[in-house]
């Protein structure tokens, strides 16, 4: 059986990887993006040393091999009701472009992307409307959204 082949951005200490591994032992991953280097330690420690990239925004999509399935938990402090709610006014709020750039150039057949509740209603509700719209736009037209309790 072919593999699931799966890459993992702001990969953190690979936590959602690991709920992908756990419910089949069909997945394989073929890329990893972290750039805070305690976290790039813990991943390395769990995942047999793997090479993990840095700063996704300085990564060429052309080292970013063939993929089924794009993950991202990307960072939240933008949106966040802890934060300063700058939203994309924020160069952290702006790294969901980086996922949308490799989703254009790798067409991997789903993604999954993970973030805090309040991305659903910050700035009104506009900035998940702008997201859904630029995944749509990159083809992805079938698009889910969900508040996990």
């Amino acid at each position: 059986m072919k593999k699931i082949r799966i890459i993992d951005l702001f990969a953190g200490i690979g936590g959602i990887r690991k709920g992908f591994e756990k419910v089949s032992n069909n997945i394989e991953c073929v890329f990893t993006s972290e750039w805070d280097k305690y976290a790039v330690q813990t991943y390395q420690a769990n995942y047999n040393n793997e090479v993990v990239y840095g700063d996704i925004t300085k990564v060429d999509t052309s080292v970013i091999p063939k993929h089924d399935i794009l993950l991202a938990g990307f960072p939240c402090q933008p949106f966040s009701q802890a934060g300063l709610k700058k939203g994309f006014g924020d160069t952290r709020g702006t790294l969901f472009f980086d996922i949308e750039r490799i989703l254009i150039d790798k067409k991997p057949k789903a993604f999954l992307l993970e973030n805090v509740k309040r991305l659903k209603t910050h700035d009104k509700g506009e900035t998940l409307k702008i997201i859904i719209k630029h995944l749509k736009e990159a083809g992805y037209t079938n698009v889910k959204m969900d508040v996990l309790r």
